[in-house]
């Protein structure tokens, strides 16, 4: 196996790091370089290429690949209740202390880092669910699930698994949380909502905040001593006063760090220390004053007033989700007032009405990005139909903390009106487009779903070895001993039908030839016996073959020809002719006709006697 140290570099490799950093945003530098570099050499392999500069040029060709080397670098290995000590220590001691420490109202917020394909996330929700209940559940639980593997997300929002992957789920848990659907086990769709999987890069995204239990499990030990503190520090940043950190049995690195107290050492649970400074609660507040030309009075009024003035329809909520502004469009829009500021969102009828707010402002914050929903329509009593473009904005400081999310709501009823226009315009126009255009996408639709399910039989049979290198060394060695083993067996595999070819050629000689012929070992044992020998003493080849031809009780007088067999076998040079007497199968006397010559190998070493009998003639038994 090719492998490196990890104090080694390789300038062609860092190449091929920095190419994918740039080019695809994933930054692999902070890995560990020797199995990093052992499943980049994996992937080359596969497409038989042995340099890393020769690999960056199939990647600047081949965009398709980008998707074949992420798969193979991001190991998914999960399952649903994977390390089954750890997660009875987790139903049984953590989550009850979890729990007794706030009140029976407050949040639960929960956040899987390095979920894969979702397995860990459901197992939380199951855990918690049968700690609460599924009504409390629903009410008091989020749980935020992340990974950089975009198509292991999408595999974990579908929540169906084939029966192998819930092996690991106990049938009673089976029979309560999932659904059978054809062959494919799903999650329950009620307590489904109140997981939210997003993108998360624990190296380069900002870590959501305020979680009361962090489970990051056998993630850490893929990163090198530099990238794990970065890390730990994010996490560290992420959890809400005595928040909970769980991590697999492979990672021990928190026990040397001042930021977390041991909650259980063996199973690997740390509690956030009470007196430990985070390094990510930081603030940008200092820096935009000290930017500042001077101080401009009144600059809070203005703020409100620039708000409350604005032409377009806008609401802020906290990161708590409690309204805390609200703009005189959005008041006359939405039937909202002074007195809706302070209430949760939820409670409001804008929550839901003209669109679902909540579930899009979850998502901006936990992905950090601004989302947009086009063609949300609002039908107002005796009026007519106002159609918005709806902008979600997460407002974070420069730290990436997030302290709440801005909603916009731009009216683009006039562009929809004449789009409509337009539509109607080339309606007869766009109806066989229209056709064309949902064949294509029921093509790509099915194209999609055979993708997808290709993928999760990948995914199911993901590398268990990649914490193991000398495996890897195994199996790579075991595969060049196969390839002799293959190289050799096609050679005998050769040599054995030149040798059947031979022996077919000598058998029809031998056949062929209506004489007698008997080969003799050095020891005078028969090694070839013909048909016309068979014909002539009636014994088959399968009763001669290995017999002492002077032991045989046959019709040749062996007396007469003993001597001569015995010279044969003492000079390789000698030969004898003799006319004998002999009494044949049918017990009639024949003269016969006897050749003896030595069976000489090409070097003309003695390997036996050959005996050529011939019947001249026969007449009766006296």
């Amino acid at each position: 196996m090719n492998g490196v140290d990890e104090g080694t570099t390789d300038p062609d490799f860092e190449a091929l790091l920095t190419y994918l950093k740039e080019s695809r945003g994933f930054d692999f530098t902070g890995y560990k370089r020797a199995s990093l570099m052992r499943r980049v050499r994996r992937r080359m392999s596969q497409i038989n290429v042995t340099q890393f500069a020769d690999y960056v040029d199939v990647l600047q060709v081949n965009a398709e690949e980008f998707v074949a080397l992420f798969n193979t670098i991001l190991i998914n290995v999960t399952a649903f209740f994977r390390d089954q000590e750890a997660w009875d220590f987790l139903r049984d001691d953590v989550i009850p202390t979890l729990l007794a420490e706030r009140t029976p109202d407050d949040p639960i917020r929960v956040w899987s880092a390095g979920c894969a394909s979702g397995e860990e996330a459901y197992s939380l929700a199951i855990v918690l669910a049968e700690a609460l209940g599924a009504e409390q559940f629903r009410q008091r639980v989020k749980i935020y699930a992340t990974d950089v593997d975009d198509e292991a997300l999408a595999q974990a929002r579908h929540a169906s698994y084939d029966p192998a992957a819930v092996e690991s789920v106990p049938p009673d848990l089976l029979e309560k949380y999932f659904e059978l659907q054809g062959d494919r086990y799903s999650f329950r769709s009620d307590l489904r909502r109140s997981v939210i999987f997003g993108r998360n890069d624990l190296v380069q995204d900002a870590p959501i905040s305020r979680i009361d239990l962090l489970v990051c499990r056998n993630t850490l030990m893929y990163f090198n001593v530099e990238t794990q503190t970065k890390i730990l520090n994010r996490l560290h940043f992420a959890l809400a006063p005595r928040g909970l950190l769980f991590l697999g049995q492979a990672e021990m690195l928190l026990s040397h760090t001042k930021i977390f107290d041991p909650f259980d050492l063996k199973r690997r649970v740390f509690r956030k220390a009470a007196t430990a400074p985070s390094v990510l609660n930081r603030f940008v507040a200092d820096t935009l004053i000290t930017d500042r030309h001077g101080e401009v009075s009144g600059i809070g009024q203005l703020r409100e007033l620039a708000f409350a003035a604005s032409p377009v329809a806008q609401i802020v909520v906290t990161g708590d989700d409690v309204v805390a502004l609200v703009n005189q469009p959005a008041e006359q829009m939405f039937g909202l007032s002074s007195r809706d500021v302070g209430r949760l969102l939820r409670d409001l009828e804008i929550s839901y009405r003209p669109v679902e707010l909540r579930a899009f402002i979850e998502q901006a914050k936990l992905e950090r990005r601004a989302i947009r929903i086009k063609d949300v329509e609002w039908r107002r009593p005796a009026s007519e139909s106002s159609w918005f473009e709806v902008h979600v904005n997460p407002l974070a400081n420069a730290d990436s903390g997030l302290i709440g999310v801005s909603v916009v709501f731009h009216d683009v009823t006039s562009s929809r009106t004449l789009l409509d226009e337009l539509e109607q315009a080339h309606r007869q126009l766009e109806s066989t487009y229209g056709e064309l255009q949902s064949t294509n996408e029921e093509l790509e639709t099915t194209n999609e779903e055979l993708q997808s399910t290709n993928e999760e039989l990948e995914t199911t049979n993901e590398e268990l070895q990649s914490t193991n290198e000398e495996l890897e060394t195994m199996n790579e060695e075991l595969q060049s001993t196969n390839d002799e083993l293959q190289v050799i067996n096609d050679t005998l595999r050769g040599r054995t039908l030149e040798l059947d070819e031979v022996n077919n050629f000598l058998e029809s000689i031998l056949t062929s030839i209506k004489a007698g012929v008997v080969v003799l070992d050095p020891d005078m044992r028969i090694s070839v016996w013909n048909s016309g020998a068979e014909d002539l003493w009636g014994l088959r080849h399968e009763e001669a073959d290995g017999q002492r031809l002077f032991g045989l009780d046959i019709g040749l007088p062996l007396d007469e020809i003993r001597s001569v067999v015995g010279s044969t076998l003492a000079d390789p040079s000698f030969s004898a002719e003799l006319e004998l007497t002999a009494v044949n199968r049918f017990g009639r006397q024949i003269e016969l006709r006897l050749v003896c010559g030595a069976l000489r190998s090409p070097s003309g070493a003695p390997q036996g006697v050959i005996l050529l009998m011939e019947a001249r003639g026969t007449k009766p038994v006296e």
